[in-house]
Formats: C-alpha cells, sequence, structure tokens
C-alpha cells in the first residue's frame, strides 16, 4: 500500500512540475540501460534516443502528452519489456 501512496505522490508531483512550465527531464531505460530522455520545456515535449536504442522504440512517433507514466505504459507495451522514466532534476 504504501508503494502505490509513492507512485502516486511522484506522478502528482511530476505533473505539477510540468503543469507550471518548468524545465523537466526523464532518462528513459529498459533491461537496466538509458536509451534516451524526455524533455519538456516551454510545454514542447520532445524525446531523444540514444546510439543503440531499440529500433521499436525509436519509431515510436505517438503522442507525448505531458504525463511520462503514460508514455512508459505505452513504450513497454511497444517493446515487449518494461520500460521507466525516471525524472532528473534540471
Amino acid at each position: 500500500m504504501l508503494s502505490l501512496a509513492n507512485t502516486l505522490a511522484a506522478r502528482a508531483a511530476r505533473l505539477i512540475q510540468t503543469a507550471y512550465q518548468e524545465p523537466a527531464l526523464w532518462t528513459i531505460s529498459t533491461h537496466g540501460r538509458v536509451v534516451g530522455s524526455l524533455m519538456c520545456e516551454a510545454e514542447s515535449w520532445r524525446i531523444s534516443w540514444f546510439d543503440g536504442a531499440d529500433p521499436r522504440l525509436v519509431s515510436y512517433g505517438g503522442c507525448v502528452d505531458g504525463d511520462p507514466d503514460a508514455l512508459a505504459i505505452v513504450l513497454s507495451e511497444r517493446l515487449g519489456a518494461p520500460v521507466r522514466l525516471e525524472s532528473l532534476p534540471v
């Protein structure tokens, strides 16, 4: 139960941060390695993939709408393996 509360609190904090238009940065990782980044600045979202990222992820052309957790779910389904987005201080 505490894990669920922590998850919800972290998600709310990320959504509040992006609502105030502060720059935000997330790493995108799978299989224990960072394969890309997600950046939000002035309501503009951008995914950057690093060399060696799985082509199934690199070819993602869907919406990035301000919900990193939802994006992680979509990318996980696309890859067929867990994809994590972790926020970093900017």
